[in-house]
């Protein structure tokens, strides 16, 4: 029997137990209704979902066969079968989406979404693994925010995962993705505080890069952002997802906070820490 197998059997045999604490049954009702509630908005929105990620994938379409990538259609609230978003960010973005949009828009916009529900799931478990009731909070307060993201399928939901793909999976991988999203938005910028040290040159270097990519394409660029900052847009909520990407930095210190230099410091959390 490998360790692996044996950890999930372990872990299995705990859980009718674990389930009998109330903090944990409450962080699991509290989690499966803000997950409820996201999930009624979405299907109540239907065919009206999709509008971001549609503006992705038409400006790849767009710049395949020389169309204008900055074009605007007006309207809003339609179908986004119907257009209603331009594209709004630097050219040399559109090669982050190429492959993905290759593929029938159908075929596409159901990927899209199902990635970012299953990466989000994923680190849903982490952090409840640490501090069940703290994680269901947060997810609960950021539940709007998150059927906004999921709604339009905007990237801000993958710009929040890049501390946890830090934290999780590889330092320079998460300095990577940082710099990709803030070369695009500039939102996620401070997440880069939350991240691991080795994340920081790897992710300033290639900022740096992305940025002259930015300038040599000047004419472009002011055409995006005259977009960005003329297009009308809703409130935008949809960015306050960004804040669960402080979740890894602050789950691997002990409980409560402390605005100390040892605690802001602080490596992983000891495993009698207070969680909550």
């Amino acid at each position: 029997m490998t360790d692996v197998v044996r950890s999930e059997l372990d872990l299995a045999r705990a859980l009718p137990g674990r389930l009998r604490e109330p903090r944990r049954l409450a962080a699991i009702i509290l989690i499966a209704l803000s997950a409820g509630l996201v999930f009624a908005f979405l299907w109540a929105r239907g065919d009206l979902a999709g509008s971001d990620a549609l503006a992705y994938w038409t400006g790849v379409r767009h710049w395949l066969t020389g169309q204008d990538i900055y074009q605007v259609i007006p309207g809003r609230y339609i179908a986004p079968s119907q257009g209603a978003l331009p594209y709004a960010y630097a050219p040399w973005s559109l090669y982050l989406f190429l492959p993905w949009a290759a593929l029938p828009w159908d075929i596409a916009w159901f990927i899209w979404r199902a990635l970012n529900v299953a990466l989000f799931a994923v680190t849903v478990a982490w952090a409840y693994d640490r501090r069940p009731l703290g994680t269901a909070i947060v997810v609960a307060l950021l539940a709007p925010s998150l059927a906004a993201n999921l709604d339009t399928g905007n990237v801000n939901l993958l710009m929040a995962l890049t501390p946890f793909l830090a934290w999780l999976v590889a330092s320079r991988l998460g300095g990577v993705g940082w710099a990709l999203g803030t070369a695009l938005k500039f939102i996620p910028a401070p997440l880069l505080l939350f991240m691991p040290r080795a994340s920081w040159r790897i992710g300033l270097a290639l900022l740096a890069v992305l940025a002259l990519l930015t300038l040599a394409t000047w004419p472009q660029t002011l055409r995006q952002l005259d977009i960005v900052l003329d297009y009308p847009r809703p409130l935008r909520i949809d960015y306050l997802i960004l804040l669960w990407g402080i979740v890894p930095w602050l789950w691997q210190r002990d409980w409560p906070p402390r605005l100390t230099r040892e605690w802001l410091a602080g490596g992983p959390r000891p495993q009698d820490a207070t969680t909550i």
